[in-house]
C-alpha cells in the first residue's frame, strides 16, 4: 500500500479505510501510555516521567485522523462509533497484554514500529496522495504532522532507550519490536485484501 500510495495508485475509499485503522489504534495510544506508566516499579521512575511527556503531546491525535476523514467527505462518525479491524484489534490487544502481562517497558517497541514508519514514509505518501486524489491539504493532517513530528519522537526513543541498563528491558523491547513489525504489517495487508469505505 506504502508503494501504491508512491506512486499515486491509492483510491480516496483505500485511503478512508487506512485512516479508519488509525483512528482505531491511535485513540489507544494515551490509555496505553498510562497503563504502561501505572506498571512501571520505582526504579523506573524516570521512564514515567519521560511518559507523562509523551502523553501530553499524543493527547487528542486520534481527533486529527476524524477531521481528515471528514475533509475527505466520508463519515468520521461512523468511524468513531464503529469496530476496527480484525488486524487492528488483535494489534492493540497484544499492546494491552504486553503491558499488563509482560515487561511494560516492551510498549516502547510498539512506539518504535509505528513513528519510525511514520518517519520514513509519512509525509512523503501525504504529498503523493494529495496531489493523486485531489483532496484538501485539511485530508492529510495526520499524516503531514506525524511525518516531521515524530523525528522528535523518534530522537525521545533514542534517549529512552539509551537509558535502559537492564538487559531483559532491552530485550523486551526488541522482542515487541519484532512482533509489532508483523501485526502493524497485517493491517496494511488486510486492507490490501478488502478495503471498506469508512461511510
Amino acid at each position: 500500500i506504502f508503494q501504491q500510495a508512491l506512486e499515486g495508485r491509492v483510491t480516496v475509499p483505500l485511503y478512508c479505510a487506512f485512516l479508519a485503522q488509525a483512528f482505531h489504534h491511535v485513540r489507544h495510544t494515551v490509555p496505553l501510555m498510562m497503563a504502561c506508566g501505572a506498571r512501571l516499579g520505582p526504579d523506573h521512575e524516570w521512564l514515567r516521567g519521560k511518559l507523562v511527556e509523551y502523553i501530553e503531546e499524543e493527547f487528542g491525535h486520534q481527533e486529527w485522523i476524524l477531521d481528515d476523514i471528514a475533509a475527505c467527505g466520508a463519515d468520521a462518525q461512523a468511524v468513531r462509533h464503529g469496530a476496527p479491524g480484525h488486524a487492528t484489534e488483535v494489534m492493540v490487544a497484544y499492546a494491552y497484554d504486553l503491558v499488563n502481562r509482560g515487561n511494560p517497558v516492551g510498549f516502547f517497541g510498539m512506539v518504535h514500529v509505528l513513528e519510525g514508519t511514520s518517519i520514513a514514509l509519512a509525509s512523503s505518501v501525504a504529498e503523493n496522495l494529495a496531489e493523486s486524489l485531489g483532496l484538501p491539504a485539511t485530508a492529510f493532517r495526520y499524516l503531514t504532522s506525524h511525518g516531521s513530528l515524530d523525528v522528535a519522537h523518534v530522537g525521545f526513543f533514542r534517549e529512552l532507550i539509551d537509558g535502559l541498563r537492564r538487559p531483559e528491558d532491552r530485550a523486551a523491547v526488541i522482542h515487541a519490536s519484532k512482533r509489532f513489525c508483523r501485526l502493524y504489517g497485517d493491517i496494511f495487508r488486510e486492507l490490501q485484501q478488502e478495503p471498506a469505505p469508512c461511510n
